[in-house]
C-alpha cells in the first residue's frame, strides 16, 4: 500500500481530513449508541421498562454491531472503506430518525440492532481510513506532518462531538409536552447524523478506499499473536458499556438535577475531544499492551467513583476522567495493529479487535441491568463494570510488541 493514501483527494490538510473522519465516529458511536444513555430514563418511565429490558436494548445494538464487524472485511474488499463508511453513516441517520416513529419494544429492538450493523460499517471503515491517513505525507503543506497517534486520536475522539450534540439535543426535546416526547429527540439525532455524514463525504472525496480496493493482496491476521490484547479489549467492551448505558440513570436516582446531568454528559463529550491530544504521544510510543493497560486501569477508577460517592465533585471527576480515556482505548488497538502489522493486514486486524469489542458490549448492558434489578442496584452493576475493566488492565500486561513490526 502506498503511504500517501490521499494523493487523488482534494488538497485538504491531513488534520482537516482527520476531523472530517471524526464526524463519522461522532455518528457511529456518539449519536447512534451513546445518546441512548440520555434517552433511557424518559423511555424507561414512559414505556415501563425494567433495567434488564433497558440494558437489553443496548445489548441488541451491540449484537448488530458484532454482525457488522463480522461483515466488514467483505464490505471493505468489495466496496472500499470510504463507500462503506458513508453507507453506514447515511443508514444510521435514517434508522435513528425511524426510532421516533415507533413505541413497541419489538420495533425498537429491531431498529437498535440494524443501527448497530450500520454503525459498525462506519466505525471500522473510518478506523482503517484514519490508520491509512496517519501515513500521509504533508503533500505541499508547510511544516511537519502530524503524528500518527494524533491522527488516530482525532478520529476516535470525534465520538465526543456526538456526545456533546446528544447532550444539547436530547434533554430539552425529551422534556417537551405530549405523549412520547422522547421521539422528537431520535428524529433530531437522525438529522444531526445526516448532516455530519454529508460533511464527511464532501471533505473525504477521493480518499483512498482501502488496500484491497486498489488491488493490494490482503495479509492474514493471526489472532494468537494478539491474544492478550484481544482479551483485554473484550474486557474493555464489557466494562465500559455498562457505565455509558446506566450512568445517567444512576445520577437521576441520586437526585442530581437535570441541568447538572446535561452538564455532566457534555463535559464527558468535551473530555473525549481533548483526549486526542492528551494521549497522542502514548499511542505513538507504545507498541505493545502498555496503552491498553494504563487506560483500562484509569477507566476502572472513573467507573467506581460514582459508586463510592454521590458528591458532585466525585461525579464530575468521574465523567471527565472517563471521557478523557475511553475512546483512547479504542485508538490504542488501532495503533497496536498499525505498529505491529504490515498495512495490508490492517483491515483484518482492525476488524478482529472490533469483533471482540462488540462481543463484550453484547454481554455488558444486560449483565449490569441484571445486577441492578437485584439487590446490588445500579451501584452494584457499575462496580462489576469497574472490576472487569481492572481485569482488562491486568491482562493487557501480557501483550508484547511483535518481532516483525510493520515496515
Amino acid at each position: 500500500m502506498p503511504t500517501d493514501t490521499a494523493s487523488a483527494a482534494p488538497d485538504h490538510p491531513t488534520l482537516v481530513v482527520a476531523a472530517a473522519l471524526a464526524l463519522a465516529a461522532a455518528v457511529s458511536l456518539g449519536l447512534a449508541r451513546f445518546s441512548y444513555a440520555l434517552l433511557l430514563p424518559p423511555m424507561r418511565a414512559d414505556l415501563g421498562w425494567s433495567y434488564t429490558v433497558a440494558g437489553a436494548m443496548n445489548t441488541v445494538n451491540a449484537a448488530g454491531y458484532l454482525v457488522g464487524a463480522l461483515l466488514a472485511p467483505g464490505w471493505l474488499r468489495r466496496f472500499g472503506a470510504r463507500r462503506s463508511l458513508l453507507a453506514g453513516g447515511f443508514g444510521s441517520a435514517l434508522l435513528l430518525a425511524a426510532h421516533g416513529a415507533v413505541t413497541a419494544d419489538a420495533a425498537l429492538y429491531l431498529l437498535r440492532g440494524l443501527t448497530g450493523i450500520a454503525s459498525a460499517a462506519t466505525f471500522v471503515s473510518g478506523g482503517l481510513l484514519a490508520a491509512q491517513l496517519s501515513n500521509r505525507a504533508p503533500s505541499g503543506h508547510a511544516g511537519r506532518a502530524p503524528s500518527a497517534g494524533l491522527v488516530l486520536g482525532i478520529y476516535y475522539g470525534g465520538t465526543g462531538v456526538g456526545i456533546v450534540i446528544s447532550a444539547l439535543l436530547v434533554p430539552p426535546l425529551s422534556a417537551l409536552a405530549g405523549a412520547h416526547a422522547w421521539q422528537w429527540a431520535w428524529v433530531a439525532l437522525g438529522a444531526a447524523a445526516l448532516a455530519a455524514t454529508a460533511i464527511t463525504g464532501a471533505v473525504t472525496r477521493g480518499l483512498a478506499a482501502s488496500a484491497a480496493a486498489r488491488g493490494d493482496a490482503a495479509a492474514p491476521f493471526r489472532w494468537t499473536q494478539f491474544a492478550c490484547g484481544l482479551a483485554a479489549y473484550f474486557c474493555f467492551g464489557l466494562g465500559y458499556i455498562g457505565y455509558m448505558t446506566f450512568v445517567v440513570t444512576l445520577l437521576r436516582e441520586q437526585q442530581l438535577s437535570a441541568v447538572a446531568i446535561t452538564v455532566f454528559y457534555a463535559l464527558l463529550g468535551v473530555a473525549v475531544l481533548g483526549s486526542s491530544f492528551v494521549w497522542a504521544g502514548l499511542l505513538q510510543r507504545q507498541r505493545g499492551g502498555g496503552a491498553l493497560r494504563l487506560l483500562n486501569a484509569l477507566l476502572a477508577v472513573a467507573t467506581v467513583l460514582p459508586v463510592l460517592s454521590a458528591h458532585p465533585v466525585a461525579v464530575f471527576a468521574s465523567g471527565v476522567l472517563f471521557g478523557g480515556v475511553f475512546l483512547s482505548v479504542v485508538a490504542s488497538t488501532t495503533a497496536l495493529v498499525r505498529h505491529n502489522l504490515p498495512a495490508t493486514a490492517w483491515p483484518a486486524g482492525i476488524a478482529a479487535f472490533t469483533i471482540v469489542f462488540a462481543a463484550g458490549q453484547i454481554v455488558g448492558p444486560t449483565l449490569v441491568g441484571w445486577v441492578a434489578d437485584g439487590t446490588g442496584g445500579l451501584r452494584g452493576g457499575l462496580a462489576c463494570s469497574a472490576a472487569v475493566l481492572l481485569l482488562g488492565a491486568l491482562i493487557a500486561w501480557g501483550q508484547k510488541p511483535l518481532v516483525a513490526a510493520a515496515a
